[in-house]
């Protein structure tokens, strides 16, 4: 688990003296942020590299295991803005939130808090607390131990049950959990208390200020970030309970290659965790078996007293992107079954069992390309955002599912995870569906670079790779999106961060979204892809959709004759309001979107003539809301989709565009409703 940046909490509870006598500062130690000078250097070496992430295999029911949700309505209390940690004070945490006497609030989980109610919880700076009820059955409490697993809260948390501190976190969109046996009655009712704080410091990742304002009730705390999108908070995805045996299987990590003549092959290692009784639980052998989408075992192994080995695959079926192969995102099952001894099987009783969805491909690139199982990759897809109305950032599958359809629609083969990591359940979804991710830690418009910030973001890489390193739709890893990469302090900070992830970043290649110029841009040296975002017409030369193609071909080809790398655009686009028409073309209407789209697949068909220019992003795949500003009509319109996922005009066109490509370079058949009859006398096969 990732480190709790507000030490004083721990203090607090530790001692459970909890007078407060620290004071605000000292609980988030950037209520006032030292301003720090381009001129002011830091050395890096000594900063510490996280403690590596264990166990948080996502949580499946099996043989030997339970899984139950804790999703549902809970109850919410908000904290005064003025006093976030009064409910540390009075000790909320040990007799329930009805007894604060405060407004309780019916809240979703999982959801963000902000647009559900009609107040203004919606801007609410500080802490909020979570609190429901729950019953464990009595079976559970021998032989097993029980686990408590957030898939993600945003930003910080702490969690209590019957009282009792149980975990703590901070980083959000990342997974956490804790055993919580000791801290359940069994047979009774068990309540879990969440203290959610939603502050953003110059150290957090991503970074943000909170400075007290003026207003005509008095001083207010206002969260203020250079991020465009909204700062929604919450328990964002789903809330797990679950059983594993006293010795049991608590991760796992595979690697995949497969040879040219069909020859697949996959390196894992297992790690066992067992309780005080579970350590004394004698194993006896690992089988592995991987099953075919059939169930028919495809190779296996058994091992004695070894808990890492290597399964060849003959004439195994490979794990290919949408659009590539016919039959995209082929998933094998890996089982894994350990064995203990027994007086009353000879052979050993099992002890636990894990299954775990595994795609067979390689991965490779060099100075010009991107390779998967030996063909090189042009990458077509979408910046995109966790973001819906209502629920904002919290998991829903129903959306996930149009997402996807809609990915598929359009013949989109990637996505960015912009600007931080997505739901397990998306992942899974893009695994499944053969889209491929860049995968991105939540490093968004990082600034005033310092070892502490440093600490915070190898650690939200750290669990990020842990979390997802196993997925086959991962290609690679984005360091950060559009940091102040100009500035001098930043050249010893990426060098430290790219070459600690280039430890860690289990056969992927390391990349960024880079808003600076080639020639002053001190991170693009240290990757293995170069990735840039330029609004050309847009932020630059407005309403002048006459200034794209020369602009971007000479700008790509700097980035390529700087550093030699291969180039992706991450980004490109203009807001659209959907409805909104004109002819001839103005900025804002559709047509104009249109338009600027057009002009960039120009740009983007010389680009890729070269040689060397392996992808292009839209962003953004739908409209998302952001701060409020006199710039946001409601949000960010930059959409291909409207922000209930319908399409605006410029999605039928990305559309055919898509298809071409795949057509042109991996011989894909079009989709029969994608030609517009016009007449007998003109054929439009696009």
């Amino acid at each position: 688990m990732g480190r709790l940046w507000i030490p004083a909490i721990f203090l607090l509870l530790s001692s459970l003296q909890l007078q407060l006598a620290s004071t605000e500062d000292e609980y988030f130690v950037d209520a006032h942020p030292k301003e720090l000078t381009d001129s002011l250097l830091f050395e890096y070496d000594d900063v510490r590299r996280p403690t590596p992430t264990k166990g948080l295999l996502y949580p499946r029911d099996s043989e030997t295991r339970e899984v139950r949700s804790l999703d549902g309505m809970w109850e919410l209390v908000r904290s005064d803005p003025s006093d976030p940690l009064q409910g540390i004070r009075d000790k909320w945490f040990t007799g329930g939130l009805r007894k604060t006497g405060r407004e309780i609030i019916s809240m979703p989980v999982p959801a963000s808090y902000n647009d559900i109610t009609t107040d203004s919880l919606r801007d609410h700076v500080g802490t909020v607390w979570y609190e429901r009820t729950f019953f464990v059955p009595r079976s559970w409490e021998a032989i097993q131990r029980t686990w408590l697993r957030f898939s993600s809260v945003h930003y910080s948390a702490v969690v209590w049950i019957n009282g009792k501190n149980a975990t703590s976190h901070s980083i959000g969109h990342l997974p956490f959990e804790s055993e919580i046996s000791g801290l359940l009655s069994f047979g009774g009712n068990n309540r879990i208390t969440v203290m959610c704080d939603n502050r953003l410091s110059n150290r957090t990742i991503p970074q943000g200020s909170v400075y007290n304002a003026a207003t005509d009730n008095g001083s207010v705390p206002v969260q203020s970030y250079t991020f465009d999108f909204f700062n929604y908070a919450g328990i964002h995805r789903s809330v797990h309970l679950y059983t594993t045996p006293l010795l049991h299987i608590s991760d796992l990590e595979v690697t995949t290659q497969i040879s040219n003549d069909g020859l697949g092959r996959i390196d894992y290692r297992v790690w066992l965790d067992g309780s005080k009784e579970g350590l004394l639980v004698q194993p006896t052998h690992l089988r592995v078996q991987l099953r075919d989408k059939d169930g028919h075992v495809a190779a296996q192994q058994i091992n004695e007293a070894v808990y890492h080995g290597t399964l060849l695959v003959v004439n195994a079926t490979p794990w290919w992107p949408y659009l590539m192969h016919s039959d995209p995102g082929y998933l094998y099952n890996l089982q894994f079954e350990l064995f203990v001894d027994s007086k009353e099987e000879e052979s050993g009783a099992l002890q636990d069992t894990y299954r775990l969805p595994v795609g067979i491909r390689s991965l490779s690139w060099d100075n010009d390309s991107l390779v998967l199982n030996g063909k090189p990759l042009y990458l077509r897809g979408f910046g995109r955002h966790e973001d819906s109305d209502i629920r904002g950032k919290g998991l829903d599958n129903a959306l996930l599912a149009r997402d996807f359809n809609l990915l598929k629609w359009i013949g989109a083969n990637a996505y960015r995870t912009s600007h931080y990591p997505y739901s397990e359940e998306s992942m899974q979804f893009a695994d499944q569906h053969g889209i491929m991710i860049i995968d991105e830690c939540p490093a968004v418009n990082i600034d005033i670079f310092e070892p502490q910030l440093l600490e915070h973001h190898m650690s939200s890489l750290e669990q990020l790779i842990h979390r997802d390193r196993n997925h086959p739709s991962v290609i690679a890893w984005s360091v950060a999106n559009e940091p102040r990469s100009t500035k001098q302090r930043a050249l010893k900070y990426f060098e430290s961060l790219v070459k600690y992830a280039r430890d860690i970043a289990h056969g992927r290649p390391l990349t960024a979204a880079i808003n600076a110029n080639s020639s002053t841009c001190h991170l693009a040296q240290f990757l293995d892809i170069v990735g840039f975002n330029r609004y050309n017409s847009w932020y630059q030369n407005s309403g002048r959709t006459d200034m794209i193609i020369n602009l971007l071909t000479k700008e790509a080809q700097s980035w390529r004759d700087k550093f030699g790398k291969p180039v992706i655009q991450f980004e490109y686009g203009g807001d659209t309001m959907e409805g909104m028409h004109s002819l001839p073309a103005f900025i804002w209407s559709e047509e104009y979107q249109v338009e600027l789209f057009s002009r960039h697949f120009r740009a983007f068909d010389e680009l890729r003539g070269r040689g060397w220019f392996i992808g292009e992003f839209v962003w953004n795949f739908a409209d998302f809301r952001t701060a409020q500003t006199i710039t946001r009509v409601g949000g960010n319109k930059k959409g291909v989709f409207t922000r209930n996922r319908q399409p605006k005009e410029v999605a039928h066109i990305l559309r055919r565009r898509y298809f071409a490509l795949a057509n042109e370079l991996d011989m894909s058949e079009l989709p029969e409703d994608l030609p517009i009859y016009i007449s007998k006398h003109i054929h439009n096969e696009l």
